[in-house]
């Protein structure tokens, strides 16, 4: 899954804890251990959400990227090993 959003008219109705919910039952049915996903620093609203549910942040870990220039770059490299 890519995004989870509700919109905000909709938010406080209890969507997204039930889209929540259903991943977590998806989850549980294949035998996953865990759910992860990522959430900007500054969106306060969302982590107090992930909060109320039971979510931990996970502070020693960062998202790391690699794009344009590094990406073909690396991928150039790739095909002269």
């Amino acid at each position: 899954m890519e995004d989870v959003f509700v919109e905000p008219e909709q938010r406080g109705k209890g969507i997204g804890k039930a889209i929540f919910a259903d991943l977590a039952r998806r989850a549980v049915a294949q035998g996953c251990g865990r759910m992860e996903w990522w959430v900007l620093d500054w969106n306060a609203p969302s982590i107090a959400f992930y909060r109320a549910i039971g979510a931990a942040a996970m502070d020693e870990w960062t998202v790391q990227r690699l794009e344009g220039d590094a990406l073909r770059a690396l991928a150039h490299a790739a095909l002269q090993a």
